[in-house]
Order: structure tokens, then C-alpha cells, then sequence
């Protein structure tokens, strides 16, 4: 099932709230104009550092972007509730008909819970994903439930396998890709300051 409010979504409705152009948000963010479209109309993020940039920008945290509804309470996600709302994809296009992006699929876990500065998702990566490094400000803490996860980070290299776990600062340039070209599903929780 599709998320109710998208990122893209969210942008949208932020910029028409703060009265912000795609030109101002451009430029105060750093991501391209041409960028910001395709989040807005595709539902297509490379990777999270643009979301953190258009966050940072527009004066909100990173959950802003990816929240349905706040609640200040405790935020439970059910046992298979995470399945349930994918919220975006990152990676490149495909090459292959319909160009379809393939790449991570994020599904959050909470949602529901306002006021957050972490957010923990359940990432499924494809085996074919076409990843590009990234850089952004923040931590990150990574646990693999299934599979065989390939980092790569800053010059390290290494293989992750089904119950190992990884916590790194998020300025220094990373990506996680397969390993052995068969699909990953880890826990990741992404931590930005305010």
C-alpha cells in the first residue's frame, strides 16, 4: 500500500505554506531544481542527503518530510506493519522498460510518533540496486536481519552478514548494496540533529 503523504507530497506543501519557490528552495538547500521536481512528481529520491538538504532548508526535521500524522505519544508499529507503507525508493533508474527505479525501498516504523529525531526504517535492498555513495549530516545505526550487505565506507570496505550491525557517522561518503546480488532486509535508524 502507497504512503498517504509522500515526501514529495510534503515539499509541496511546505513550499505553498512557507511561500517558497522551487528556485529559493534550490538554492537555500543546494539540491537542483530538476531534483526537487522529480521528488515532488515521481516519488524518486537518490538517496536521503537530498531530503535532509530540503529539510534542512525548509526549517523542518527530516520526519517532517515523512510523516503521515504526529503523535507525541509512543509510536507502535505491529508485527508486519512496517510492510504495509513503503514511503519512498532510492537508487537510479532502470534501463529497462517503464525505467523503474531500483534501489532501497524504505519502510518506517514510526510513522505515527511526532517530534522524532531518529528514524527507523526496515530497508529492503535490491539485488540489482544502482546506489550512489552520499554524504549528509547525522548518524546512522544499520542491523542486518537477512542477507549479505556490502558498505562501503569512505576507503572501507566490508561485508555485513544476517545479525551483524554497524553504527557511523553519516558525513563520511556511504552506500550499502548487496553483497552477492541477492536482496538484503536491514534495520536502519537514521539519527539528524535539530
Amino acid at each position: 500500500m502507497a504512503a498517504k503523504n509522500t515526501p514529495g507530497k510534503r515539499i509541496i506543501e511546505l513550499c505553498k505554506t512557507y511561500s517558497v519557490s522551487l528556485e529559493t528552495l534550490s538554492e537555500r538547500s543546494g539540491v537542483q531544481i530538476e531534483l526537487i521536481r522529480q521528488i515532488e512528481e515521481e516519488e524518486h529520491i537518490p538517496d536521503l542527503a537530498p531530503l535532509i538538504k530540503i529539510a534542512r532548508a525548509l526549517g523542518v526535521r527530516l520526519g517532517t518530510l515523512l510523516d503521515d500524522h504526529e503523535d507525541l505519544g509512543p509510536a507502535i508499529t505491529r508485527a508486519g506493519g512496517a510492510g504495509e507503507i513503503t514511503r519512498f525508493i532510492t537508487g537510479l533508474p532502470s534501463a529497462g522498460p517503464g525505467g523503474d527505479h531500483q534501489g532501497l525501498s524504505f519502510r518506517t516504523l514510526a510513522a505515527d510518533k511526532g517530534g522524532r529525531h531518529m528514524e527507523p526504517f526496515i530497508v529492503d535492498i535490491a539485488p540489482d540496486a544502482e546506489q550512489k555513495k552520499s554524504t549528509h549530516e547525522g548518524e546512522e545505526f544499520i542491523y542486518i536481519l537477512s542477507g549479505n550487505l556490502a558498505l562501503e565506507y569512505g576507503s572501507l570496505s566490508q561485508v555485513l552478514h544476517e545479525g551483524d550491525s554497524v553504527y557511523y557517522d553519516s558525513i563520511v561518503p556511504h552506500r550499502v548494496i548487496s553483497a552477492d546480488d541477492k536482496p538484503v532486509r536491514i534495520l536502519a535508524v537514521i539519527y539528524t540533529p535539530v
